[in-house]
Formats: C-alpha cells, structure tokens, sequence
C-alpha cells in the first residue's frame, strides 16, 4: 500500500522480523509473515486526513494480527 511510504514504516517492518526471529521462526517465514501483517495493518489504518506515521502503523498492528485469526 502507498500508506508505507512514510518515514519509520521501515522501521516497524524491520522489528517485526526480529521479534519474529527471536521467536524462533525460520527466516524466510519470518520476513514473509512480517511483510504480510505491516500491510494488512496499513490497510487497517483509517487516517485518511493525514500521512501515516510509524507510531499509527504499531497502533494497527494487533488488529491486522487478530484478523487472521491469530492470538495475542
């Protein structure tokens, strides 16, 4: 989505990945998980009246999890 591009989004990507891999997960699944969930957060974001900041993208983080079916 053109919402993650956007200083910090990067970032947020990036520690995902590490938390994921600190989890224990292959890397290949991890950078692909990760990918998928900074998206799926993003589209979740309804901030239209402005850019989306990392700080927004986080915020959005454990919905897009959720929708997955997943636990916290």
């Amino acid at each position: 989505t053109p919402a993650l591009a956007t200083a910090g989004t990067g970032d947020v990507l990036a520690g995902m990945i590490g938390a994921l891999l600190a989890g224990g997960m292959a890397p290949r699944e991890a950078a692909c998980l990760a990918v998928f969930i900074h998206g799926r957060a993003a589209e979740h974001w309804s901030g239209a009246e402005r850019a989306l900041t990392a700080d927004d993208l986080v915020e959005c983080l454990p919905q897009a999890w959720l929708s997955l079916g997943a636990t916290l």
